[in-house]
């Protein structure tokens, strides 16, 4: 068995350990990015919608960077949203923020009940460094 090339952001890796789960594995020319939530250092939610898409969106380029990625390496998007009809607007308002111009990645939306106290929730594939 082959061991996985993990990727960690500086500074949360007791979070993930905690957690069980890798933030993202690189394989074969590409990288797999857990799902990262607007979640402060000790893992709690950011309460204010906008700013907990803000911070997902930092934890995410943080684990993009240290695998010499950025977010113009982004191919494939989903995106996880309780309550879409009522928040879609807002989270996309900001996602411009940190999405560049195009040609943009594809992009997936679902609507969820639930993400463990969060509004919002972004996984990606992208290509490896």
């Amino acid at each position: 068995m082959s061991v996985r090339d993990v990727v960690f952001p500086p500074g949360r890796q007791d979070l993930y350990e905690r957690n069980r789960y890798s933030p993202a594995v690189r394989s074969n020319g590409l990288l797999f990015v857990s799902g990262q939530v607007g979640s402060r250092p000790d893992g709690s939610p950011e309460p204010e919608l906008e700013a907990q898409v803000r911070l997902a969106f930092q934890n995410l380029n943080a684990i993009l960077s240290a695998a010499g990625c950025t977010f113009d390496d982004v191919i494939d998007v989903t995106v996880f949203i309780v309550d879409p009809e009522s928040k879609f607007e807002r989270i996309w308002s900001v996602v411009g923020e940190f999405w560049g111009g195009a040609p943009h990645p594809t992009v997936t939306a679902v609507g969820v009940t639930w993400l463990y106290g969060f509004d919002f929730e972004i996984k990606v594939i992208a290509r490896a460094a």
